[in-house]
C-alpha cells in the first residue's frame, strides 16, 4: 500500500484498533490460476505470535482454500471513507488550484496462510467470532444456543483460516496534508453532507 509520510499509521496498538473497527475484510491469496479474494469477517488475536494472528472461516465449496497459496496471504481492512470536493477548501477561493480527493483509513495485514478443518478449532473460531459481534447486545446469542448436532453439521460446511501477521501497514488519509482552513472546510462539509461514513470520517479530520 502506497503511504506518503503524512498518512502513515505506525503505532501497532492503533493498527490493532483499526482492525477491530473493521468488521469485514477482503482476504486475498495469490494462486497459480490468479488472485482469489473473499470478503470475510475476521478477528485478531493479538496475544499470539510476534504481531498477532488473524482468524476467519470460508465456506467449504469456496475454491480459495483448495488452491495452493503462492507467498503470503493478505487481509485488507477498509475503515470509514468519504469523497472530498475541492469546493470545501478555503484555498479554492484564493487560487483555484485544487482537485477532488478521497479520505479513508485502511490496514493491510499479510502472512502465511493455514487452512484447517479440525472440528475443535473450527468451533473455537466461530464461537469467538460470534461472541465478538454479539457481546454488545442486551441478550447476546451464543453458538451453544443452537442444538449441538446442528452446529456440528454446520462446522462440516466450513474451513478455518489462521494467518499469523508478519507485515502490518496502516494508512489514515484524512486531509492532514491540507492547510488548517482547508481541513476545517472539509470537516464542516462532511458533517453537513451526512452520508454513509461521513460522521466517522469528519471526526478523524484533524483541525
Amino acid at each position: 500500500m502506497y503511504t506518503p509520510p503524512a498518512f502513515i499509521v505506525a503505532d501497532r496498538l492503533q493498527l490493532y484498533e483499526m482492525i477491530r473497527q473493521c468488521h469485514l475484510a477482503n482476504f486475498i491469496t495469490a494462486t497459480a490460476s490468479g488472485p482469489m479474494a473473499t470478503p470475510l469477517p475476521m478477528f485478531l488475536d493479538e496475544t499470539e505470535g510476534d504481531m498477532g494472528v488473524l482468524y476467519a472461516h470460508l465456506a467449504r465449496p469456496n475454491p480459495q482454500w483448495q488452491a495452493e497459496v503462492l507467498g503470503d496471504g493478505l487481509a485488507v481492512f477498509m475503515g470509514p471513507d468519504a469523497y472530498v470536493t475541492p469546493s470545501w477548501y478555503a484555498t479554492k477561493a484564493e487560487h483555484g488550484k485544487v482537485v477532488p480527493t478521497w479520505n479513508y483509513a485502511a490496514v493491510h495485514a499479510s502472512g502465511p496462510v493455514d487452512f484447517f478443518d479440525d472440528t475443535d478449532r473450527l468451533l473455537d473460531v466461530v464461537s469467538r467470532l460470534t461472541n465478538l459481534h454479539e457481546s454488545s447486545r442486551k441478550a447476546p446469542w451464543a453458538v451453544t444456543d443452537a442444538p449441538e448436532n446442528y452446529i456440528k453439521a454446520q462446522l462440516r460446511g466450513i474451513v478455518g483460516i489462521r494467518m499469523p501477521i508478519v507485515n502490518l501497514n496502516g494508512k489514515r488519509k484524512m486531509s492532514q496534508n491540507r492547510p488548517e482552513e482547508d481541513r476545517k472546510g472539509v470537516k464542516r462539509g462532511i458533517e453537513e453532507r451526512g452520508e454513509r461514513h461521513d460522521v466517522a470520517v469528519a471526526a478523524m479530520v484533524p483541525t
